[in-house]
């Protein structure tokens, strides 16, 4: 594990220099644990600047905050037109800094309030993006109106998909969340299962999650109030409840939406059952009116979909960020892989390092080549001697259950075990 100097404060007012190479113009935002400002080069051309206040924080939790925040940066370099790109990033007297693309318009609740908004089209690109980050194994995990962004076309991008959107558990964490007012700003927008886990764990982050998210969203963006009710210390409990029940006021949606195009769509996402629920962005984009945008890039993903070696799998979310592991090398004098947390007291074939985390069990899943086609398949659980023991957090591949009678698997395909995405890929 890398040793980090000790962060020093660092604080900026406008007509600073950050870092020596870009001005400060003016201060955009601040949160418990980063600081947004307008900046510019010495070209005059204009970004923004997301300074990680590692001199605020305890210790223990600077590390995990520091590989969310490169998990940002790298996140924000997916080639996609509705995601906000990463321009450079950089350290400050031992604080990181990413400098991204500046979206003059601010975020969509601030726009809505002053402005007309064609929803559909601006759903669409929301779905987009949402789309080209799941394509990439990624869940934004904390979508809602501050987080989509207005470029100055008004083209709708997505942002800050590194450190506010991480697991349920940032919510009690020690020094993560100091304020009352900071929980229930998260909780209006989370699914149940992320609420209330199930099979008493960590419930697996998946594209299902920012589904959810985004018919939270939509839903408070045409009616100007949240889905399940008032929010706030009182009525928290019957909040979740009435999202869990699948509770929520459609006389209000068909009267502010007089179309009907939107309750549909918002029935599907807010279905409390996630196996239930809409499962990915494109079937809800076949679901709104067409329009004449002649965009739509071809997914990220698409260039690894060609087989001409093997099957690798890439860690695409996880601490071992980048890792790749080529299927047929790790096949010894049989056809079966075992995945697992990495744990001196199980052999894995692929050992998933995730420090700490129980979310990942120790014997999670297997992998088995067909010795005829070559295909592969994957099985939630693994064989320990006995009887077929399961994983406690289930394995998924895209949005689907996988059972111990186990489904194929092919490029392009995410497999979640855990908070661990894994993409299958040809090489």
């Amino acid at each position: 594990m890398p040793e980090y100097d000790i962060a020093e404060r660092c604080e900026f007012h406008c007509g600073d220099t950050l870092d020596g190479k870009y001005r400060i113009e003016r201060l955009l935002g601040e949160g418990s644990f980063g600081t947004v400002y307008k900046v510019s080069d010495a070209g005059g051309n204009e970004y923004a600047a997301k300074l990680l206040k590692l001199w605020a924080v305890m210790p223990e939790i600077s590390k995990n905050l520091r590989d969310r925040f490169t998990m940002e940066f790298e996140t924000g370099r997916i080639k996609s037109d509705n995601l906000v790109h990463s321009h450079s990033y950089g350290e400050v007297k031992g604080n990181p800094y990413i400098v991204m693309e500046y979206c003059p318009n601010g975020d969509l609740r601030h726009y809505a309030s002053s402005h007309h908004v064609d929803y559909v089209r601006v759903g669409k690109q929301v779905l987009r993006g949402l789309g080209d980050l799941h394509g990439c194994g990624k869940v934004h995990r904390d979508l809602k109106p501050e987080n989509v962004l207005l470029r100055r076309d008004n083209t709708a991008v997505l942002t800050d998909f590194g450190i506010s959107g991480d697991r349920n558990k940032r919510m009690t964490e020690r020094g993560w969340i100091g304020k009352p007012q900071q929980i229930f700003g998260t909780y209006p927008y989370m699914p149940p299962e992320q609420v209330n886990p199930p099979r008493g764990g960590q419930a697996t982050v998946l594209p299902t999650t920012d589904i959810f998210s985004f018919g939270v969203m939509m839903y408070e963006l045409l009616v100007g109030d949240l889905p399940f009710g008032e929010l706030n210390e009182d009525t928290l409990h019957t909040y979740l409840a009435n999202g869990k029940t699948g509770k929520w006021d459609r006389d209000a949606l068909r009267k502010a939406d007089r179309s009907g195009v939107w309750l549909p769509v918002i029935e599907g996402c807010l279905v409390p059952d996630f196996k239930k629920r809409l499962q990915s962005t494109e079937e809800i984009i076949r679901m709104l009116p067409c329009d004449p945008e002649a965009y739509r890039q071809e997914p990220v993903y698409r260039s690894f979909m060609n087989v001409r070696t093997g099957i690798l799998l890439r860690v695409m979310q996880g601490e071992e960020y980048g890792k790749v592991y080529c299927l047929d090398s790790l096949l010894h004098g049989n056809r079966i892989l075992t995945v697992g947390r990495m744990d001196r007291s199980v052999r894995n074939s692929i050992p998933v390092q995730e420090t700490g985390s129980a979310y990942v069990s120790r014997m999670h899943c297997t992998l088995e080549k067909d010795g005829t086609t070559g295909k592969w398949f994957i099985r939630d659980g693994q064989w320990d001697g006995n009887w077929w023991k399961p994983s406690l957090n289930g394995t998924y591949v895209n949005s689907t259950e996988v059972g111990e009678s186990g489904m194929p698997v092919k490029p392009g395909d995410i497999i979640s075990i855990g908070d661990v995405k894994l993409r299958v890929e040809g090489y």
